[in-house]
């Protein structure tokens, strides 16, 4: 009889601050290497990092209240995927991002206003839900592919 596998499950609160969406982003890499197996350094674990580090950087600039903090939750899909969620959330549900299709292109001389568009290339599901009247989750999903021998960096890129 093969055993039945739980998800894997992790949330922590970070300071709304650059600092803690800097922890978040390396949490959620080392977290993602240790649950899959996959080297730190693999490409769909640094997607992971990439994805976490944009939305824990949205949720400090645009989803922070002064003196509150954001929660980082990582789960650990193993169907249909497998694949990895990030959701995070913040205490300004009345500042939505826009829905993945309508995504605004941003102005080519900012250098700003490119993390959704991040995001989108490299998760495989993402959006927002409104879970109550104080919080706001946004939340990407990112595949994974066990890793195989014979690759140093088994486990896909990103560009889906």
């Amino acid at each position: 009889m093969k055993p039945h596998r739980t998800t894997d499950h992790l949330s922590l609160r970070f300071s709304g601050t650059r600092r803690g969406a800097r922890l978040a982003r390396k949490l959620a890499a080392q977290q993602f290497a240790e649950w899959t197996g996959l080297p730190y350094d693999s490409d769909t674990a640094q997607a992971v990092a990439l994805v976490t580090a944009e939305l824990a950087a949205n949720a400090v600039l645009h989803g922070s209240l002064p003196g509150r903090d954001f929660r980082l939750t990582l789960l650990l899909l193993p169907e249909p995927g497998p694949a990895v969620r990030i959701e995070v959330t913040d205490t300004r549900p009345e500042r939505r991002p826009p829905r993945p299709a309508d995504l605004p292109a941003p102005p080519a001389d900012t250098p700003a206003g490119r993390g959704l568009l991040l995001v989108h290339e490299h998760a495989d599901r993402w959006g927002h839900d409104i879970p109550d009247a104080f919080t706001k989750t946004v939340w990407a999903e990112v595949r994974h592919r066990p890793l195989m021998p014979g690759g140093p960096h088994a486990g896909g890129g990103g560009g889906r």
